[in-house]
C-alpha cells in the first residue's frame, strides 16, 4: 500500500532548525523525523513511498540520494577498510516517489498534485512526517475497513503546555485544568484514504476544512481514538523530548524494535466525527504548511 507524506512545510515554529533545513529533515537522534516515520509505515509492511515535496526539495532528495546504512545499522569493517559488509538494512525494499508539490502549497493541494502516483490503489495511506507514535497501524486499518468510511484519522491527545481555565459569574477561577489531562482530542495524523477522497477536495482547498467538514456532514470520515503514545514535534521542547527519549533509548515509536503485534494498545476506540468536531480539530492542528 502506498504512503503519502507531506514533507514540504516551513516549521515556523522550529525556526532556528527550518531556516536551515525542512521541518521533516530534522534530525531525532542520527536520522530524521521523516526517516523515523517511513520506519514506522515499512514495519507494517509499507514501503512504497511518495513525498511530497516543496521547501528544501533538494535537501530530501539528497539526503536519500546519499543515503548511509552505515548510521542506523551494524555493519563490519575489514581489509584496512576496503571491504564493508552490512549486518542488517533499512531501506533497501523501500520504493520512494519524489514529487514536487509547491513550495506554498497546502495539504490539499499537495495531496491533488500526489494523485498521479497512486496508480490504481483503492486505499492509501498519508502523514504529516513530524508527528511520532506507537499507535497500532494494522487496528486502524481493520476498523477503517469495517467501517467503510472514505477517510479515517488519528484521534490523540494533544501534547500542549497549556491550561483550560473556567470562571464562575464573577470571574473568580473555579477550575484549572492540564490540557493533556482533559477530554480534548486533536488530529494526530496518520491517515488512511480511499481514492474516492479526491472527489472532495476541490481546488486551492484546505484538507482539513471544506473537504473533511464535508466528509463529516455524509458521515464519512472516521477517527481512530488513540490515548497512547503520539508527539507531534511542533516546537524546539518538542524536540527535546523526543531526543531525551531516543537517547535514553526509551522511544516507543521506534516498534520497529518489537515483534508486529506487540505494540497495540487496548487504549482505542473508533467513532464517526461530526462536521463540528472536524471544525474543532482543524483549528488545533491544520497543517497547513507541511
Amino acid at each position: 500500500m502506498k504512503v503519502v507524506l507531506f514533507c514540504g512545510g516551513l516549521g515556523m515554529r522550529l525556526r532556528d532548525y527550518s531556516d536551515r533545513i525542512p521541518k521533516p529533515m530534522i534530525n531525532i537522534g542520527y536520522r530524521p523525523i521523516l526517516w523515523h516515520v517511513m520506519k514506522y509505515y515499512a514495519h507494517y509492511g509499507h514501503r512504497d513511498f511518495v513525498l511530497c515535496l516543496g521547501y528544501g526539495a533538494d535537501v530530501i532528495k539528497n539526503y536519500f540520494l546519499n543515503y548511509s546504512e552505515c548510521l542506523s545499522n551494524d555493519f563490519v569493517l575489514s581489509q584496512g577498510g576496503k571491504n564493508l559488509q552490512l549486518l542488517n538494512s533499512d531501506i533497501h525494499d523501500w520504493k520512494i516517489t519524489f514529487a514536487d508539490t509547491g513550495v506554498t502549497s497546502n495539504i490539499g493541494q499537495r495531496l491533488k498534485a500526489a494523485e498521479k502516483y497512486l496508480g490504481d490503489e483503492e486505499v492509501f495511506l498519508a502523514n504529516y512526517s513530524d508527528g511520532l507514535t506507537d499507535a497500532p497501524l494494522p487496528m486502524q486499518m481493520d476498523q477503517f475497513r469495517r467501517r467503510g468510511k472514505v477517510a479515517s484519522f488519528l484521534r490523540v491527545r494533544p501534547n500542549l503546555s497549556y491550561h483550560f481555565v473556567s470562571t464562575d459569574e464573577h470571574d473568580l477561577v473555579d477550575g484549572i485544568t492540564d490540557v493533556s489531562h482533559s477530554q480534548l482530542r486533536i488530529n494526530g495524523g496518520y491517515f488512511i484514504f480511499r481514492k474516492d477522497i479526491f472527489k472532495y477536495i476541490h481546488d486551492g482547498e484546505e484538507l482539513l476544512y471544506e473537504p473533511f467538514r464535508r466528509l463529516a456532514g455524509e458521515r464519512n470520515l472516521v477517527a481512530f481514538t488513540y490515548d497512547g503514545f503520539w508527539v507531534g514535534m511542533d516546537t524546539f521542547k518538542d524536540k527535546q523530548m523526543l531526543d531525551d527519549l531516543h537517547s535514553r533509548g526509551h522511544a516507543p515509536w521506534e516498534v520497529w524494535k518489537d515483534p508486529i503485534g506487540e505494540s497495540a494498545s487496548p487504549n482505542t476506540r473508533s467513532e464517526v466525527v461530526s462536521a463540528d468536531r472536524v471544525s474543532a480539530s482543524a483549528s488545533l492542528h491544520t497543517g497547513v504548511s507541511r
